[in-house]
Order: structure tokens, then C-alpha cells, then sequence
């Protein structure tokens, strides 16, 4: 298929099977995913590839922490809550994942259990946490360079046959990250992306988030039609 097609293809996937995933695999991962582009081609990013008891570690660490109501903790500045159109897209992402899983809205149990699946990274057999130098802060431009490379990953995942989700609230108790994958403090996490391959009997994995057209977005300046 051409690169449209494919880029259409991808899905984020929510639920794993027990397959490993081999250290080859994820470097291959990572070796088509690092021609993503960054400013002057300075690839500010590092990644800490992450599996097996360490990240059994930090799923027990952010689970006992978000039970206990800890606040949340993050490397860099960010805004928790959407308005408008933002929001709405949200909310109706999430009315998608909630229909075909079955949780009702009233199912507080069950919406409490699925939010708890993202603070464990959705169980995946590997997370790669993305991070980059507090140096280089104020970091807009790096921030950039990283969300390039997280796009690369799950676009060279995809098509070696393996899912992904880019993950938030894997890394919303930055601390636990930090302690147990040994990430230095003059590191700032900015994201994980669970990967794994795709467990084609959960429900959520069917889910294909809608995209906006593009004329809600896009403005074209000095065309002639």
C-alpha cells in the first residue's frame, strides 16, 4: 500500500497479548524511527527502552500512588483539561473505547479499572519512555524534534506487525519512572508509548479514532484554486 493508505491503517492499541517483544525487534523500532526530523538535526531526544521487572516496578509504583490520591507529577508544564473542540473530541474518543468495552457511564468500577490500565501502561510487555536534557529547556523545539520520533515509532511498529499507544498517564508519576528505569535527574520525561503486539480479542483494539476534515484546520494562502 502507498504511504497514505498506510498512515490510514494504524490504529492506537489498548490491549496486548503475553508475546515478548525481543530487544532486536524494538531496536529495529527504534532504527527507522530515528530518521524522524528535528531542528538543525540535533536529535535532542533519548529513549529508555523498558521491560520485564522494571516495568513491572513501575506499574506496582504508579498504581500504589494513584490509589492513595498522590498528585500527579510531570517533568514539564502541561494542561490536564481541554476546552472546546478539544474537549469534544476527547469525550467522544473515549464514548467510543467506553461503548464497545461495555462500560456504562454510571460503571464507576469499571471506568475506574480502565483508567487504572493507562497508570499501568496498559500492560504492555514494553515501554519506551521518550525523554530529553533539562539543558536544552525552555524546550518547545525539542518537544517537537520528540513528537516526530514518537510518530516514527508507532508508524515502524506498525509495520513490523506490533501496536502502540502513546501513553500520558504511564509517566504521570514521573518520580516512579525515574527511580526504577535509573533515569537521571537532568532528564525530563516526556512521554511513554506502550508497545506489544495486539491482542485481536480485545474489544477497545478495534477502535479507530476519527480525524478532522481538513478544512476545519487547514488554511491555504497565495493558491490559484
Amino acid at each position: 500500500m502507498n504511504f497514505a493508505e498506510f498512515a490510514a491503517s494504524r490504529k492506537s492499541v489498548r490491549g496486548f497479548t503475553k508475546q515478548a517483544v525481543t530487544k532486536e525487534t524494538v531496536d529495529a523500532i527504534i532504527n527507522a524511527a530515528k530518521w524522524a526530523p528535528s531542528s538543525y538535526n540535533t536529535q535532542t531526544w533519548k529513549i529508555h527502552a523498558v521491560s520485564g521487572d522494571v516495568l513491572d516496578k513501575i506499574r506496582e509504583g504508579n498504581t500504589q500512588r494513584t490509589l492513595a490520591g498522590t498528585p500527579y507529577v510531570r517533568d514539564f508544564p502541561y494542561k490536564e483539561d481541554y476546552d472546546g473542540v478539544h474537549k469534544q473530541r476527547q469525550r467522544d474518543v473515549a464514548m467510543q473505547l467506553f461503548d464497545v468495552m461495555g462500560i456504562a457511564r454510571e460503571d464507576k468500577e469499571k471506568r475506574m479499572d480502565w483508567m487504572m490500565r493507562g497508570f499501568r501502561q496498559f500492560d504492555a510487555p514494553v515501554s519506551l519512555v521518550l525523554t530529553y536534557d533539562k539543558a536544552l529547556e525552555p524546550a518547545g523545539i525539542t518537544q517537537f524534534g520528540l513528537g516526530s520520533l514518537a510518530y516514527g515509532i508507532v508508524l515502524a511498529a506498525w509495520d513490523l506487525g506490533l501496536g502502540c499507544v502513546i501513553n500520558g498517564q504511564g509517566i504521570m508519576q514521573s518520580d516512579v519512572v525515574h527511580k526504577h528505569a535509573q533515569i537521571p535527574d537532568s532528564e525530563a520525561i516526556m512521554i511513554c508509548i506502550a508497545l506489544g503486539y495486539p491482542d485481536e480479542n480485545f474489544a477497545a483494539n478495534e477502535v479507530r479514532s476519527v480525524r478532522a476534515d481538513n478544512e476545519e484546520f487547514v488554511t491555504y494562502h497565495g493558491f490559484q484554486s
